[in-house]
C-alpha cells in the first residue's frame, strides 16, 4: 500500500512558511534601536567652584565648567536658594570704556570638549538680592538648567575675595563690594 505524500510535503511546506512569516513579523515587532538617551548634563561638570563672600545684597559665584561631550553645551539659567534673583553676567566695555556688568541673555556656550572659567571680571553667576549673609566657610548650592532641558547642580564654598568690585550696567550704586571686608 502506497502513501499519498503529497499531503504530508503540502502541510510541512506550510508549517516552514507560517513558522519563517512568524519570525519575520516578530522581527518587524520588535522595538527599534534604543535611543540615546544622554543629555548634556551627563557631559558637563562645574569644578573649582567658589562664591564671593557678602553679608548682603549682591555678589558672584566662579568656577570652571567643563564639557567632555561631542556637542556644545548652553547654560541657559542658574538657580539658588541664596539669592533672590541671579542673572548669568559677563563683563564688557560700556560706551564710555568703563568694564560693568551685565546680563548674558544668550547663557555661557561651553564648547564641545572645551571649558570656560567664570571668574571675577568675566563670566560669572551674579547672584541679587541675598536672602541671607554668606559668610567664607559656608556653602551655596545651585542648579544650571541647560538648553537641552536638563540641569547640573553643584555646591560652592564661600570664600573671602576683595576684588570683583565691578559696576552693573543701569545701576552705578550696585556694585560687587557689599561686604565689609
Amino acid at each position: 500500500m502506497k502513501l499519498n505524500t503529497v499531503p504530508t510535503r503540502f502541510v510541512v511546506a506550510a508549517a516552514a512558511l507560517m513558522l519563517a512569516l512568524s519570525s519575520c513579523a516578530g522581527a518587524t515587532e520588535a522595538p527599534a534601536a534604543t535611543t540615546d538617551s544622554a543629555t548634556s548634563a551627563d557631559t558637563l561638570a562645574m569644578t573649582d567652584a567658589w562664591v564671593k563672600a557678602s553679608e548682603s545684597g549682591m555678589t558672584g559665584a566662579f568656577g570652571l565648567l567643563e564639557n567632555s561631550g561631542p556637542d556644545d553645551i548652553t547654560v541657559v539659567s542658574a538657580e539658588t536658594s541664596a539669592a533672590s534673583m541671579i542673572e548669568l553676567h559677563e563683563t564688557v566695555a560700556n560706551d564710555a570704556g568703563d568694564m560693568v556688568m551685565q546680563e548674558n541673555p544668550d547663557g555661557f556656550v561651553v564648547p564641545a570638549g572645551g571649558s570656560i572659567e567664570l571668574i571675577p571680571g568675566g563670566r560669572h553667576i551674579m547672584l541679587m538680592g541675598l536672602t541671607g549673609p554668606l559668610a567664607a566657610g559656608d556653602a551655596a548650592a545651585f542648579t544650571l538648567d541647560l538648553a537641552d532641558g536638563s540641569s547640573l547642580d553643584f555646591s560652592a564654598p564661600v570664600k573671602d575675595y576683595t576684588g570683583a568690585n565691578e559696576t552693573y550696567e543701569g545701576d552705578t550704586e550696585m556694585d560687587m563690594d557689599t561686604d565689609s571686608q
